[in-house]
């Protein structure tokens, strides 16, 4: 449980950290464009609930694709296929950028220990 803590705790730092870069923002701001335009898609061409929209959007860019819903339509099919190729794109980015920055969070915090003894 502590090993699980302290990962999140330089996962946070990486974020933290990660908000200040150009490209972490960039990259953020394309995902949530994705999810939105996903999202709007999904409901107008599926009539899905906002809902389901939103879920199916996170499931599909995420890799993660339950099942549970599908697209039926050829145009639903090859609006996805597109979807999927530059969502997984800009979701690894933005992972990368995330990913980045916690090791240098995490290596900040290693030098600041190893300072500290030094100092004793």
């Amino acid at each position: 449980m502590n090993s699980f803590l302290i990962t999140l705790q330089h996962f946070a730092r990486g974020v933290w950290h990660a908000g200040k870069d150009p490209e972490f923002r960039t990259l953020f701001l394309l995902l949530i464009v994705l999810l939105v335009s996903g999202t709007l898609f999904y409901h107008s061409v599926e009539n899905m609930r906002w809902i389901d929209a939103l879920y199916f959007s996170v499931t599909t860019v995420t890799t993660v694709g339950y099942g549970d819903l599908a697209v039926q339509t050829d145009m639903e099919k090859i609006f996805t296929m597109l979807y999927i190729i530059f969502g997984i794109g800009i979701m690894f980015g933005f992972i990368e950028v995330i990913a980045e920055h916690a090791q240098r969070a995490r290596g900040s915090s290693v030098n600041e220990i190893l300072r500290r003894r030094n100092e004793e």
